[in-house]
């Protein structure tokens, strides 16, 4: 297993070394990829899939932005040890590459996509939709038919919305007909995609100066609406704090988590960072810390200044300050949210490119994923084809369904990259770089009974309801099959826990989440055998 491994490490190295002719630009340091981790852990979320999770756990949902908060953080620490130990791009799959071999490299490839362009339709959707709000109230009207998306709009019409003033409806409604096809399109959406997918193109220096200056703005703007809020926070609204239970806290799992995606797209840029197995750590943990702290506080703003039921909606926090009469923040707050969302954009548009590189060099892509752009020093093809998968996509779906496969492929990757630590061969301490610390096995087991004592003193109706859902009598099952295995292969705590954390959050996903995971896993499979089975540097020996 470790001479298998090693060899694997040759190779990702021997492949990158060849490409040194063509090499990227290293020129990111640990505060450039800490802002580059806020930029986008800090965008759709905050400003939007935040309200939908505290529309479902109420004050109370703050216990899972900890537990995601944790599971990243173990997470973090897997990617860590992996980027410390092949500072090379592709992030999660490159070191899939190296632990697991081609086949689950190609899967991780294939769930980052997910992650990455898929999540970043969502935020394009947001984006244009705080956008919309903006220019309204410049006095600058955008029809709802070139806001809207087409997938919303024809679900409202196929329900018999009896909501007529409703933007989908009026959308509907209003579009012109060509060919018997109402050309309804979030063309704001499109349009930044355009625009970030030129700024990525031109150059990593570019992308990062645009990046710190737009997190260095909505920082000051996040810290402000918490500031104001807590003036205005009725403390009525926390009792009940669970008003729905442990059960409706979890609800929020695929929009909570969601908040937190982006963090390891710091690693993505291995191969542009000086000194990368210091800095990268650093940058991913710094990063997450700060969100977690500011996702924390504004959930409990954000459900004391309003009903919790009342912030299911696009656009909690300027709801909030609406609620409140706070009219002169909420200004600020659309601009401020303009570009936090575009600042995530560029981000996840700089990561999927990096991704297609490293699968292209050893053979999963066509040849052309990998070339460097001669002058910008950018993975120019493939980031231009990172953004028409981001921007077709806008034009026939929609939010609800890119949030919820976002989420799920995401937590799949971070099970991946936990489960890839463990089968790492020891190694000895390195000076100045990332060395995973060791904790015993045996307290795997002990933490997951306090957890679960925990659940039985905060919800006793949903721990009982464990015993009846086949998904966490599954998970208990391997938490058991782990813990055990663990002690007699004194496997190291920290990745068991990172499983036992990300796999407990996809309990939470639901059924019509995993049709679709799969179903996009089978055509991921179709796509490797089609081509990189037979293409790549192993089938070629």
């Amino acid at each position: 297993m470790w001479q298998i491994f090693w060899n694997n490490i040759r190779r990702t190295k021997r492949n990158f070394s060849q490409e040194e002719g063509h090499a990227l630009h290293r020129v990111l340091g640990a505060r450039d990829l800490t802002m580059l981790g806020i930029a986008a852990i800090i965008g759709g979320g905050i400003f939007s899939s935040v309200g939908q999770a505290c529309a479902s756990g109420g004050p109370g949902v703050i216990f899972l932005f900890i537990l995601c908060a944790i599971a990243c953080g173990f997470a973090a620490l897997c990617y860590a040890e992996f980027s410390s130990r092949i500072p090379v791009a592709g992030s999660a799959y490159t070191y899939a590459y190296a632990s697991f071999g081609e086949l689950f490299a190609w899967i991780i490839g294939w769930a980052l996509l997910m992650e990455y362009s898929i999540g970043n339709i969502y935020v394009a959707f947001s984006w244009s939709g705080y956008f919309t709000h903006l220019m309204e109230n410049l006095g600058v009207h955008i029809p709802a038919w070139l806001s809207t998306d087409y997938a919303s709009c024809s679900v409202a019409a196929a329900s018999g919305n009896v909501d007529l003033q409703s933007r989908e409806m009026l959308a509907w409604n209003q579009a012109p007909v060509i060919l018997g096809l109402r050309m309804i399109l979030d063309l704001p959406a499109l349009a930044i995609n355009v625009l970030i997918t030129w700024l990525v193109f031109t150059g990593i220096k570019e992308s990062r100066n645009a990046s710190n200056i737009m997190v260095a703005i909505k920082l000051i703007v996040i810290v402000l609406i918490i500031g104001v809020g807590i003036l205005h926070v009725d403390t009525a609204n926390f009792k009940p704090f669970l008003p729905e239970g442990f059960g409706g806290v979890m609800a929020g799992v695929s929009a909570v988590f969601f908040t937190f995606i982006g963090f390891d797209a710091v690693s993505t840029m291995a191969e542009e960072t000086k000194d990368p197995q210091r800095n990268l750590p650093k940058g991913m943990f710094y990063s997450l810390l700060i969100c977690t702290v500011l996702y924390i506080l504004i959930s409990l703003v954000l459900t004391g200044m309003m009903p919790y039921k009342l912030l299911g909606v696009d656009d909690p926090l300027a709801s909030a300050l609406a609620y409140k009469g706070i009219v002169w923040l909420e200004y600020i707050v659309s601009i401020s949210a303009v570009v936090a969302m575009a600042s995530v954009l560029l981000v996840f548009q700089m990561g999927q490119p990096r991704i297609w590189m490293s699968m292209s060099r050893d053979g999963l892509l066509p040849k052309k994923f990998s070339e460097v752009h001669p002058r910008y020093k950018t993975p120019g093809f493939s980031t231009i084809i990172t953004g028409l998968v981001v921007g077709i996509p806008i034009l026939f779906t929609d939010e609800k369904f890119v949030l919820d496969f976002t989420s799920i492929g995401t937590l799949f990757a971070f099970v991946l990259v936990c489960g890839g630590v463990l089968l790492l061969p020891a190694r000895k301490k390195e000076q100045g770089a990332f060395n995973l610390p060791y904790f015993k096995p045996v307290f795997l087991p002990i933490i997951l009974l306090a957890i679960q004592v925990c659940i039985y003193v905060f919800s006793e109706k949903y721990f009982f309801s464990q015993f009846h859902d086949l998904g966490l009598l599954f998970y208990w099952s391997l938490m058991l099959i782990l813990s055990v295995l663990g002690i007699i292969k004194n496997w190291n705590l920290i990745p068991l826990l990172g499983l036992a954390a990300c796999g407990y959050l996809l309990t939470g996903m639901s059924a019509n989440n995993w049709f679709w995971f799969f179903s996009w896993f089978g055509i991921g499979l179709l796509v490797y055998f089609a081509y990189g089975y037979r293409k790549s540097k192993l089938a070629r020996g």
